[in-house]
């Protein structure tokens, strides 16, 4: 028979936004988390650059407000930007007085904060230098091994939701192999993004695109799913993920050089270096095309790199690369996913029951553009704001009946991997930074090709293909160029589509 396992709160992924959403959610009652590999599995802990919030002297909400907007490029949600930039100093300084050890200036005690693109002012929290992510990572797993209420699960795969009546009441789940049914009053989606459906990707590998899938097959109302952001500065070395060269980086003075030595963005933006992330990765793709390299050269930080970047400086090295003499290859990957499940203000979704909080839902606070250091602030605040509301979940009174099943096994793996390639390199080629309707057509057409020849128990790659299909499906739909969205065949904003969201 099924294992079947019941609980108050039930909370899938280890970001930040998950580790956060179990930790309070866990100060009001039991809370399982499943996450499919280890705690420490997330996008999370490879955030560089730090948190985004008003808190130096001279910033303010306000600020922090319209900088989001103009990168959101007319779709943010203003009501949601209000709710982040307001609320997101006190969420920083919860997290500092939670154990976060971030990097606080010697004499005055205040925060250090980088300056990043898009940014008008210095208000980047970050923490030993460029490893924000995994000092917050750390922070909160602390907070939810040592809570009685919180239940660990990890090595569990979430198959699909478990829908009785109109509600999502948990979850289906291969828990170390074993078919398991968890029932729960509220269900919190934080799986986090998909960077793993394109070819370049900053995102680990667990970075599927599962929580997309598990949703659309649940019939979970979806949007912005067209807006995919790319991260101009990732290294390029033949990896994956790819390592990042953080935006910080060029905050602190680097800049970009093509293989003539010219900086080619002075001439392409007011902001030079430090424009909006679509705009300088739509550059350096141009300026990579033929096989060119593109160069981030931070060689007037000499000795200041190992001490500002210890952790980029380390990767660099470990690659043979000396950023105190050398500029560093660089190259757009995929980075960030802007669409996802809709929420409101709270986390809800269409599905009664079910939540969804981080780079898996569309809060609206990023519209078609994120800007720098915004996520990790997302994860804190709709975290805390999930946490609050999940309490007013009333107790599931019927359930549904158990039901005998097995964990789909695995038939062919290297089939598997084919697969996964194969939606990679039609992701990268069609639905990248730069699409057209027919390239946008052809790649629609090869998923489906490829989900036809999925072996059995391919679930992984099943939900990579219909990610990339809701992707593929808005950009063909979307016919204009907007933030993170680049229509070749449409090259500029449509004042038509100003404002409109496409729903899958």
């Amino acid at each position: 028979m099924t294992d079947r396992l019941r609980t108050r709160f039930l909370v899938i992924g280890s970001g930040v936004a998950g580790l956060h959403t179990a930790w309070r959610a866990s100060q009001q009652g039991d809370v399982m988390l499943l996450t499919k590999r280890s705690l420490f599995d997330s996008a999370t802990a490879y955030a560089q650059g730090g948190i985004a919030a008003a808190l130096g002297a001279g910033d303010s909400p306000e600020l922090h407000r319209k900088d989001t907007l103009a990168a959101g490029a007319a779709l943010c949600d203003a009501e949601a930007v209000h709710v982040l930039v307001e609320e997101g100093p006190a969420r920083v300084r919860d997290l500092y007085a939670a154990g976060a050890h971030f990097d606080l200036d010697p004499r005055s005690g205040e925060f250090v904060l980088g300056r990043e693109a898009a940014h008008s002012t210095n208000r980047i929290v970050h923490a030993h230098g460029d490893q924000t992510g995994a000092e917050v990572a750390r922070t909160l797993i602390a907070r939810v091994t040592e809570s009685a209420r919180v239940h660990v699960a990890e090595k569990t795969r979430v198959l699909d939701l478990i829908v009785h009546r109109g509600q999502c009441v948990g979850v289906r789940a291969s828990v170390r192999g074993v078919a398991t049914e968890i029932i729960a009053d509220a269900t919190v989606l934080a799986t986090g993004g998909c960077g793993q459906v394109y070819r370049y990707t900053t995102n680990p590998d667990v970075a599927t695109g599962d929580g997309f899938g598990i949703a659309h097959r649940a019939g979970v109302t979806m949007a912005d799913m067209e807006f995919v952001q790319f991260h101009p500065t990732a290294l390029d070395t033949p990896e994956n993920p790819l390592a990042l060269v953080s935006e910080a980086v060029r905050g602190e003075g680097a800049f970009l050089i093509n293989e003539a030595g010219e900086r080619f963005m002075a001439t392409r933006h007011s902001l030079a270096d430090l424009a909006p992330r679509d705009v300088v990765a739509r550059h350096i793709f141009r300026q990579k095309r033929g096989d060119r390299k593109v160069y981030l050269d931070a060689t007037k930080l000499g000795r200041r790199f190992p001490k500002r970047f210890p952790g980029i400086f380390a990767l660099c090295m470990a690659r043979g690369i000396d950023p105190r003499k050398q500029p560093i290859p660089v190259t757009p990957a995929a980075h960030y996913l802007m669409g996802g499940i809709v929420t409101d203000l709270v986390g809800r979704s269409s599905l009664p029951r079910l939540y969804a909080v981080g780079e898996v839902a569309r809060t609206g606070v990023h519209g078609a553009n994120r800007l720098a250091s915004n996520s990790l602030l997302e994860g804190l605040v709709f975290a805390e704001r999930v946490a609050r509301d999940v309490v007013q979940a009333a107790e599931l009174r019927q359930l549904p009946k158990g039901t005998s099943w097995r964990v789909p096994v695995l038939v062919d793996r290297g089939a598997a991997q084919v697969a996964a390639d194969c939606v990679r390199e039609a992701m990268w080629k069609h639905a990248g930074i730069a699409r057209t309707a027919a390239g946008l057509r052809t790649c629609l057409a090869e998923l489906d090709d490829i989900e036809q020849r999925l072996p059995t128990g391919a679930t992984e790659e099943l939900n990579l293909v219909q990610t990339g299909r809701l992707i593929a499906e808005a950009a063909l739909l979307r016919k204009e160029s907007r933030g993170g969205h680049y229509r070749a065949d449409f090259p500029r904003a449509q004042r038509a589509w100003r404002g409109r969201h496409i729903e899958t």
